[in-house]
């Protein structure tokens, strides 16, 4: 068994652009149901009007990708405004219903065939990548680089260092305050500086195994900065009042209504936002595959978002980071560690007991072996990791 193998693939998936893309969906999810209460099934029709609107913009109105986020944000914003006007004033399982039809019916019509010359039908959008690549500061002719701050070669080594150093001082911070249960001001300090070394030296010391292309890096790099400043914009608006208010929409919005505040006007706001944070990581999964398949955006896309929100906490921003990136990097490890063990005719035995007989079905025991995690998860903690279990009492109206 190739255990170097192993521990290379699991760490490309833990920081790898599959992890960016759900980062940012699950940052809109979270501002939905984590904070707001709203149980949003949909947010994969949410990611394909972001990436059906930067392949649209250059297949057929031929102008800058730049337009295509323009287009994906109006997309995205309208079709929060169609969802939200009817079932927001009505209780969260019509919400849940709603999207989670709105999400297939996006699909189904970008992949019919009566609208095959706007958005390509099975076949999708291609060819809309170009413009993006050609402003990649690297060498994009097959030349790997890694991902540690310090393999990272040009004018990008001062924007990874200073990423990976921050991403370990919120992961610090975000572990001293949930699992210190000393409050004293030094306790937590100390144990934030401790959990930010711990993991900036691990970050450097695991990272260095990883190896990627100058294109893929250009857009990896470029999907973890949009995803830092939407967590940054995340944490900052949920300090804010009209957080504050959401917050307290989520657990008694009655209250909330006999205060003079607009209910319906803060569910919609809260609604559109994370339909714009969804919108952005479809951007960056178009960008990724530089093509767009209507398939990519079904109905399980968004199960797994919200798997792995539950994963890092509900209403905290650091889940909504790492969460993401385990779950990738879980299901990348159970992937090739089966592979592994599967011998030359494809079978799997564990102490000499035949558990799998083809290896082609690697992937659906895979997920078996994921939900029986998220089901101890659930059973033993399930706040998540970074999350409390008072946000996990939802009012559910």
């Amino acid at each position: 068994m190739d255990w170097g193998f192993i521990i290379d693939h699991t760490l490309t998936a833990f920081v790898g652009l599959d992890a960016v893309v759900f980062v940012l969906a699950a940052l809109g999810l979270n501002v939905q149901f984590g904070y707001a209460g709203l149980l949003n099934f949909g947010q994969a029709a949410f990611m394909a009007a972001g990436a059906y609107g930067l392949g649209m913009s250059a297949n057929y109105w031929g102008v800058s990708w730049w337009f295509g986020i323009l287009f994906g944000l109006a997309y995205a914003t309208v079709l929060a405004v169609i969802v939200g006007i009817p079932t927001l004033r009505l209780r969260a399982d019509y919400l849940a219903i709603v999207t989670i039809a709105l999400a297939e019916l996006v699909r189904l019509i970008v992949r019919s065939v009566t609208h095959k010359e706007k958005f390509g039908g099975s076949d999708g959008l291609k060819g809309f990548a170009d413009g993006f690549q050609k402003l990649n500061p690297m060498d994009s002719a097959g030349t790997p680089y890694g991902i540690g701050p310090f393999q990272v070669h040009g004018s990008m080594v001062i924007v990874a260092a200073v990423f990976w150093i921050a991403l370990s001082g919120v992961i610090g911070l975000a572990v001293a305050r949930r699992w210190v249960t000393r409050r004293e001001r030094g306790t937590v300090r100390t144990t934030a500086a401790v959990a930010s070394v711990v993991t900036l030296g691990a970050s450097l010391v695991l990272c260095s195994r990883v190896q990627i292309l100058g294109a893929q890096l250009w857009t990896l790099m470029v999907g973890w900065v949009l995803a830092a400043l939407c967590a940054l914009f995340v944490w900052a608006l949920m300090r804010s009042p009209w957080g504050r208010v959401i917050k307290g929409v989520r657990e008694d919005e009655d209250a909330v209504r006999s205060l003079g505040k607009n209910v319906f006007g803060y569910k919609m706001s809260s609604l559109v936002i994370g339909a714009v944070l969804g919108m952005l990581a479809g951007f960056v999964f178009a960008l990724k595959n530089s093509n767009v398949q209507p398939d990519n955006y079904s109905r399980a896309v968004t199960f797994y978002v919200m798997t792995a929100l539950v994963l890092g906490g509900l209403a905290t921003v650091v889940g909504s980071i790492v969460g993401p990136m385990l779950f990738w990097a879980l299901l990348a490890f159970t992937d090739v560690f089966l592979g592994e063990l599967a011998d030359a005719q494809g079978r799997i035995s564990v102490f000499g007991v035949e558990v799998l007989r083809d290896a082609s079905a690697v992937l659906q025991f895979r997920l078996m072996l994921v939900g029986i995690a998220l089901i101890l998860l659930m059973v033993y903690r399930p706040q998540g990791i970074f999350g409390s279990r008072k946000e996990m009492a939802l009012d559910g109206r």
